[in-house]
């Protein structure tokens, strides 16, 4: 009998990405990151000159940090004690807007925190993605869980079956990011694991909300 499925990403939903990203930009090239909205370019510049990083350079850099820095990455609070909970219950993958070259490190990344999850990489909006692992899956039921409102629209308008939970782990990008959840696109906005158990849970064996 099939098993309900989860589908989760993971920068700022089950590792910090942001906190460590300043620290090395800080540490080996003299930026300095300071969110400004959601927009990744205007919250990074030079320390040298106070001038922001072009759309280019903001893009090699955080391909540099995921090539050579993801042993700085840290799960967020509850993360991995909710997952594993979760898995025993539902098949668990990773949906990680990542190069596809990067897919086994984001693979070994996870499972160095006890996290020892099928990763599928992904470029664009995710809907595409999320239909083709339900096709392969084909679950009782299922759930996606991102921290990025483009997401959940481009899930709702390809897979509105599956349940979306909108859930940013970061405490300093959770103000400054569009809401699904208000945009109508995620099921709920829960931007903590303590919280987003009991939700999935739920949303696991049917029970109503």
């Amino acid at each position: 009998m099939a098993r309900p499925l989860i589908i989760t990403d993971c920068d700022e939903v089950i590792l910090h990405m942001v906190a460590p990203f300043r620290t090395w930009l800080a540490e080996q090239h003299d930026v300095a990151f300071t969110m400004n909205g959601n927009d990744f370019a205007r919250s990074m510049r030079h320390n040298a000159t106070g001038e922001t990083l072009d759309h280019p350079e903001m893009w090699r850099l955080l391909g540099l940090f995921f090539d050579t820095e993801m042993h700085r990455q840290t799960p967020i609070a509850g993360a991995v004690d909710a997952l594993t909970a979760l898995g025993r219950h539902a098949d668990v993958v990773c949906l990680t807007n990542l190069e596809h070259h990067r897919n086994a490190a984001r693979t070994a990344q996870l499972a160095s925190h006890g996290l020892p999850l099928r990763v599928f990489t992904n470029q664009g909006p995710k809907g595409p993605a999320i239909r083709a692992i339900l096709e392969e899956y084909a679950p009782s039921r299922a759930v996606f869980i991102d921290d990025i409102a483009q997401h959940h629209g481009s899930a709702a308008d390809l897979t509105p079956h599956v349940a979306r939970l909108h859930l940013c782990g970061e405490p300093e990008m959770a103000p400054h990011i569009p809401c699904a959840h208000v945009q109508g696109h995620a099921h709920a906005r829960i931007d903590d694991w303590a919280g987003a158990l009991p939700w999935l849970t739920a949303q696991l064996h049917g029970d109503e909300q």
